[in-house]
């Protein structure tokens, strides 16, 4: 999708800056705050890649280019009051230099488990132990032994989700649930099915539900 934005309608601060917020598109999780001017803003949007102005160094700079750590814009977007931009990335490595995949990453209230972004933690797992078999792990077996025996596990998870339900066991139906997710995301790694596949059909169908029922 082209990006298309008219930056001298933007709030620059009196030193010419505003702040970006840099969030991975996957997962949701905010990865870093940093400042952009016209030129960084503009290079943003030529190369696809996010790009800043230091206030320390009083340069521009491009995320990842000495780490490799880069980031893939995917989107931008702007606040009411277009002083701040929303700048939703895929990431190539981690966000902070500590190595966190988050800048954010210093809890100060952590009263609610955060679990927006498992799905995402297990399906890179997955993959790893696609690609890098490892001994003794479960996964690596499923994938070792091929589809049908994949199938078979989805095919006896389905089955344990059924009879859950018709206990109206809630505790039972929720393991159930999360051993038939584990096993769906196992099968489409195997048949190369991304979960932003899944999504991107979700998001189709919602949309075709709105337009019928606006009919």
């Amino acid at each position: 999708m082209t990006m298309t934005l008219e930056i001298d309608t933007l709030s620059f601060d009196e030193n010419g800056l505003i702040p970006a917020i840099v969030q991975d598109d996957r997962t949701g999780n905010v990865l870093m705050l940093a400042y952009m001017n016209k030129e960084s803003l503009q290079k943003t949007i030529d190369t696809k890649e996010t790009w800043f102005f230091s206030r320390s160094r009083q340069e521009l700079w491009n995320k990842g280019a000495t780490s490799g750590n880069r980031q893939i814009v995917k989107n931008l977007s702007l606040d009411c009051d277009s002083d701040a931009i929303l700048v939703q990335v895929t990431p190539q490595g981690p966000a902070c230099h500590t190595g966190e995949l988050t800048c954010f990453h210093k809890q100060i209230l952590d009263e609610v488990v955060q679990t927006r972004s498992i799905v995402h933690e297990i399906t890179d797992e997955i993959k790893n132990r696609r690609l890098n078999p490892v001994e003794g792990s479960y996964t690596s077996y499923l994938f070792r032994e091929g589809l049908d025996k994949i199938l078979k596990k989805v095919g006896e998870e389905t089955t344990e989700v059924v009879i859950g339900a018709k206990n109206r066991d809630k505790a039972e139906v929720t393991s159930e649930l999360a051993d038939l997710t584990y096993h769906s995301l196992v099968l489409m790694e195997e048949l190369g099915v991304s979960v932003e596949d899944v999504k991107n059909e979700l998001r189709k169908r919602r949309s075709k539900s709105e337009v019928l029922r606006d009919e």
